[in-house]
């Protein structure tokens, strides 16, 4: 094998595959990126048996071939060659040579045979968005998905097709993200739910780009494809939770408010109230709702706070204590400048949704923390 690649286009590729390079394994051949030729064109591929990637580059192959490298010892020494053109050659020995300008490096190699393939996904239903789109709603929802293993169902986002629209719904338990974006092209209702590990690399391989990427989900697999990548990985077992029935629909306060205004208080409430990160459950915040204002408060070892802002209020005056991390998680996730909070009683879940639907569907639901009496 021998290639001649300009440095900028490997390390890309490079950069895309080492996302699906175990950082554990007792398998050494996972621990390498696959590296193949076909016509003018380099292929290269990392698996952990259960994410996949695949990137192809164009490339000037003299001579076709194929091997496996470390990714880490490979990526490291591409990322710092000069910017030019890198020859890349497996010699009779089976050591992989890069040459570039002044730069020799060899390095021992894998046998390509002993790398697992990836799967052969029969595609049942699909859909087609653009890269930015699918960004915005992994960036809106993956902060909602369990780290808990007892629960492995709710360490995914449900990924739901319904009349023509695209849900992305995560929860963890103590609060619930739900995002919703209408589809160009008519398509099939289903669901599938896929881990937030894959997302989270599928997040920081796509680009914030007009450019298209298409979704497709068979029995117990999923992938994404793009112009020059492929991701492929298992779905989760298991049945995702009923969201929309948990979502009240009637609320008995409700406020409604400039969104940085909210966001800037709980930042400053919570140096307070997340002085250490055991105290976080043990000392909430508080919310008090009263008639165009709402008083946001923490009380505890540490000191006290408290950040009054006004607002549009409707319905009963509400005092109500939440973990003000989830809260400034959604908050964060939210462009607009206005947002509806509805609340029911001080232990039923406070809702944030937009003022306008039309335009953006979002729903962020948060337990609250009982407070202890005075």
């Amino acid at each position: 094998m021998k290639i001649i690649c300009e440095k900028e286009k490997l390390l890309k590729g490079i950069n895309s595959v080492v996302r699906g390079v175990p950082t554990r394994t007792t398998m050494p051949i996972l621990e390498g990126i696959l590296i193949q030729t076909n016509d003018n064109e380099l292929k290269l591929t990392s698996y952990d048996l259960e994410l996949g990637i695949e990137y192809t580059m164009e490339c000037e192959v003299q001579e076709e071939g194929n091997t496996v490298v470390n990714s880490i010892m490979f990526s490291e020494i591409i990322r710092k060659l000069p910017d030019t053109d890198i020859s890349i050659e497996l010699n009779e020995n089976n050591l992989l040579v890069i040459e570039c300008e002044g730069s020799l490096y060899k390095l021992s190699t894998m046998n390509p045979d002993e790398f697992p393939e990836l799967p052969k996904i029969i595609v049942e239903n699909s859909i087609e968005t653009e890269q930015t789109v699918l960004k915005n709603m992994i960036r809106k929802t993956i902060f909602a998905v369990s780290i808990e293993e007892n629960r492995p169902i709710f360490t995914g986002c449900l990924f739901e097709v319904v009349n023509n629209s695209l849900n992305v719904v995560a929860i963890d338990g103590f609060r619930m993200g739900w995002v919703s974006n209408k589809l160009s092209n008519s398509t099939n209702n289903f669901k599938a739910v896929i881990p937030g590990k894959t997302l989270n690399e599928v997040n920081k391989i796509i680009l914030d780009s007009f450019d298209s990427i298409k979704i497709g989900v068979s029995k117990n697999q999923a992938i994404f494809e793009m112009e020059n990548c492929k991701i492929v990985t298992r779905l989760l077992d298991g049945e995702f939770l009923n969201y929309s029935s948990v979502i009240p629909n009637n609320w008995e306060t409700r406020i409604r408010v400039n969104k940085n205004s909210i966001q800037n208080c709980f930042e400053r409430v919570s140096l307070i109230s997340s002085s250490s990160i055991e105290k976080e459950r043990k000392y909430p915040v508080k919310i008090s709702i009263d008639v165009g204002k709402v008083v946001i408060s923490c009380t505890n070892q540490t000191g006290d706070a408290k950040e009054e802002i006004y607002t549009e209020t409707e319905g009963k005056e509400l005092e109500i204590g939440v973990n003000p991390k989830y809260f400034l998680d959604a908050l964060k996730a939210i462009d607009d400048e206005e947002i509806f909070v509805s609340f029911g009683t001080n232990i039923s879940p406070c809702v944030i949704k937009p003022i306008d639907k039309s335009s953006k569907d979002y729903t962020y639901m948060i337990l609250p923390i009982r407070m202890k009496e005075d």
